[in-house]
């Protein structure tokens, strides 16, 4: 598509194409006329595509980011679901084993919506219905080079096409180009000091593999997790998620010692070994569709961008930019969505072109970025070799609790029910220090937890 003709608007540009740069140019387009820069072609129809290599993997996106969707692109949820998404109950349509081999009690009652599909349908609606604005174009096979300005102020993006080389000029630049992002190195060209970092790498390797959904074409059929331990590694885990097209994702993960590998033959048996056998024992008669893929880019990675005591006017990074997370905990997407309401919602009180602004969206992008961190590095700080610092205080206490949730939770909705608030990304950690919550802390569980996974007996038969 052709850059948007002068309309006398503010203008912005958005680094990447993937689900957080589409967000965010939705965001965006109240306020500006927006240019996407990607650096692949989008596929014509819902097809993975070289940019997003993670994309054959299990995605979800949590109650959190399927509201922050929906007020970013209204009616979008809609539209997924009639496309072959599906709204899941949690817990009510899950069976899940916590990383403390507790299950989580299954109820119905419960405001939490979560959705699933594979990643080409959630990436080909998305570009669709955000390319379908003409505020907002996208220029494809264009790589950024670097950002144009001084160490104050970023004035636009250098790029290249092709053999073409050239500056776009822009208002505010907003870097949504996921885990391999370089505006560190961009920021330090302009004369920034070097951004503060950390790294927690439990060594994830994953596996996955689609299978046709055996015996039942019921949508009603549950997501079925087994989460790993930390205090039992390597740890071992797997998710089967019904997807549209019966069909199943089935991805297996493993840490240091522990991994999966992409031989056909050996994926079955390693779900069969897993802490509880139930995703083995529902996908050895399944058929499956093509080969394993594998990928290991799933270290939790964040850059504190908003600690920076300097930082430049008309410059943001959201999403994956800022921080990535080990996908077994799936708020990548959430977190995307919920950084692209820090940027609509900063802008509505605050003029683009204002100094400042810039450093106030990129505060605001990291409260959802900081909730979703707490949660992956509380339990992935545990395993063996993950950091070269140990786990903080913080960091043990969060995961101690997560665990005391989930034992008080089985025999108790309101314990729960808070635990899910913040996994969702609805509410932030400190929910579950509230005076309602500490009191089962103290005194334990109403009731004991189940002793195995409360999968029906029909269920399970139905997907042999």
């Amino acid at each position: 598509m052709s850059d948007i003709d002068d309309t006398g608007r503010p203008t912005a540009i958005v680094i990447g194409a993937s689900a957080s740069g589409l967000l965010a140019a939705a965001a965006l387009a109240e306020f500006a006329d927006v240019t996407i820069i990607e650096r692949d072609s989008l596929p014509a129809g819902p097809e993975p595509r070289r940019g997003i290599p993670q994309a054959h993997h299990a995605h979800l996106v949590w109650t959190g980011g399927v509201k922050a969707f929906d007020e970013l692109l209204p009616g979008v949820v809609d539209e997924l679901v009639a496309k072959g998404a599906r709204l899941v109950r949690i817990m009510g349509d899950m069976v899940s084993r916590a990383p403390n081999e507790v299950w989580f009690r299954r109820f119905e009652n419960t405001p939490h919506r979560n959705m699933v599909c594979s990643r080409p349908l959630l990436d080909h609606v998305l570009s669709n219905r955000v390319l379908s604005d003409s505020r907002i174009q996208l220029r494809e096979d264009t790589t950024v080079l670097g950002l144009h300005g001084v160490v104050t102020t970023v004035t636009g993006v250098r790029v290249r096409s092709g053999e073409k080389e050239e500056t776009l000029p822009a208002d505010l630049v907003v870097d949504a180009s996921g885990r391999g992002t370089r505006a560190p190195q961009w920021l330090q060209a302009l004369g920034l000091p070097k951004v503060e970092t950390r790294e927690v790498d439990a060594g994830v390797a994953y596996a996955t593999r689609l299978f046709k959904a055996p015996g039942t074409t019921d949508e009603g059929f549950p997501l079925v997790n087994v989460q790993a331990n930390p205090a039992s590694p390597p740890g071992q885990g797997g998710i089967i998620l019904p997807i549209e097209g019966d069909r199943w994702i089935v991805t297996l993960c493993g840490t240091r010692g522990g991994e999966p590998t992409g031989d056909n033959d050996a994926f079955v048996k390693f779900a069969l070994g897993l802490g509880d056998p139930v995703i083995g024992e529902l996908i050895e008669s399944a058929e499956p569709i093509g080969d394993v893929r594998t990928s290991r880019a799933t270290a939790n990675s964040r850059r504190y961008y908003e600690k920076m005591k300097d930082w430049p006017d008309n410059f943001v990074a959201v999403g994956d930019a800022i921080a990535g997370y080990n996908p077994v905990y799936g708020h990548g997407l959430t977190v995307a969505a919920q950084c692209a309401l820090a940027v609509r919602d900063v802008l509505r009180t605050h003029p683009i072109t204002s100094s400042g602004t810039a450093k106030r969206i990129q505060r605001a992008a990291a409260r959802p970025v900081g909730a979703a961190w707490d949660l992956a590095v509380g339990q992935d700080a545990l395993y063996p070799g993950a950091s070269d610092a140990p786990p903080n205080a913080v960091e043990r206490i969060l995961a101690r609790y997560v665990d005391r949730c989930v034992e008080t939770g089985a025999g108790n909705p309101h314990a729960l029910g808070a635990l899910l608030d913040v996994m969702s990304l609805l509410e932030p950690p400190t929910r579950l220090f509230s005076p309602a919550m500490v009191r089962p802390m103290l005194f334990g569980p109403r009731k004991q937890p189940l002793a195995g996974p409360p999968l029906t007996e029909e269920e399970r038969n139905a997907a042999r």
